[in-house]
């Protein structure tokens, strides 16, 4: 555990023990500084919520929905995603660590300084978010739709992009060297972006002669 994620930690003030949230309507809620244990909110909505400083642990968000959620500077440890949604939400600051994420599908929203390093992310779908400076070191992204994603600052060490579809996305920072792109789908700007990234000078056509 991080040093970031030992401090989250000692913050909590209160706690959420084996509670069964499955299908629970969290609507308007605030929860500040609260630890959940094994809270299961499968096929939970929440709309306009707000989660700051929390933890999970071994908690289920399994095809539950959230739109216009915060969840600020939380930790998830342990939680299950499988067909999870995010639609407009905010998760700046927030860590997920052995997590998974089957089908999980992202839609705008700002998930900057997000850290998602090593998380097996293959075949979501991340649409028009905001993630800058979040970490991605070693992330698991093959097959995924990564369209229109803010990735300016973010950390790409080591992620696999295999048949990614990264089109409209910032691939500013994208080192193709440490990165796996192989069969990626990228747009006329990108590729000039990684031509560029790879030390070659992009010019016009020459003049025939």
């Amino acid at each position: 555990m991080t040093e970031r994620m030992r401090a989250q930690s000692a913050r909590t003030e209160t706690e959420v023990r084996d509670a069964d949230w499955e299908c629970r309507e969290i609507t308007g809620e605030t929860h500040e500084r609260v630890a959940f244990f094994g809270v299961d909110l499968t096929e939970a909505v929440s709309s306009g919520a707000s989660f700051t400083d929390c933890t999970f642990n071994d908690c289920k968000f399994n095809a539950s929905e959230h739109s216009s959620t915060a969840f600020v500077n939380c930790v998830f440890t342990g939680c299950s995603f499988f067909d999870a949604s995010f639609t407009s939400c905010k998760l700046v600051g927030s860590t997920f660590d052995r997590c998974t994420f089957g089908l999980f599908k992202v839609a705008g929203g700002d998930w900057s300084f997000v850290s998602l390093a090593g998380a097996d992310l293959e075949k979501a779908s991340i649409i028009s978010a905001r993630m800058r400076e979040a970490d991605l070191t070693g992330a698991k992204l093959a097959g995924a739709t990564i369209q229109h994603v803010d990735l300016s600052g973010a950390v790409l060490t080591r992620a696999n992009l295999t048949r990614a579809d990264l089109r409209g996305s910032d691939l500013s920072t994208l080192d193709p060297l440490t990165t796996e792109l192989r069969d990626a789908v990228i747009d006329a700007d990108q590729a000039v972006t990684v031509a560029m990234a790879l030390g070659l000078r992009v010019q016009a056509e020459a003049p025939r002669r």
